[in-house]
């Protein structure tokens, strides 16, 4: 199985921005999280992070090959069309994972475009969202 875990906008500060709220752990903590649960689950991910919404679209269209994506768009969630519209064009299975409860926090977060072409939302879990993203993904499909 292949797995693509793309990330959007400000995740690249994870550690140091606002930690009260996003805790302490890093990006590199994510992606080594993963990567030990992968190497046990026969799973190949493939990680990348942008701060620019048309490098996301790119990179999501570039992912076509994979089995899955686990997706966090940051706050292009709240507003772009075009995440969403690229989720949907290539028509992989993806779960969309936020790190803080988005629906405890404002207003303006509690919607997001890309959750209505995503198979889930896994949102405040910290960055085991993550982990249970990818565990949905190896056991929904070994399922089948």
């Amino acid at each position: 199985m292949k797995v693509a875990v793309i990330n959007g906008p400000n995740l690249n500060l994870l550690g140091t921005r606002e930690p009260e709220l996003y805790g302490s752990a890093t990006l590199q903590d994510v992606e080594e999280l993963l990567s030990r649960l992968a190497s046990d689950l026969n799973v190949a991910l493939t990680f990348f992070q942008s701060n620019v919404e048309g490098e996301l679209v790119d990179e999501i269209q570039r992912r076509a090959d994979c089995d899955a994506i686990i997706l966090n768009p940051g706050g292009y969630g709240h507003t772009s069309i075009a995440l969403a519209d690229a989720i949907s064009g290539v028509g992989v299975p993806t779960v969309e994972v936020h790190v803080t409860n988005i629906h405890a926090r404002e207003d303006f977060r509690h919607h997001t475009y890309s959750s209505a072409v995503c198979e889930a939302q896994i949102s405040g879990l910290g960055i085991y969202g993550y982990q249970a993203a990818l565990n949905y993904f190896v056991a929904s499909r070994s399922a089948e």
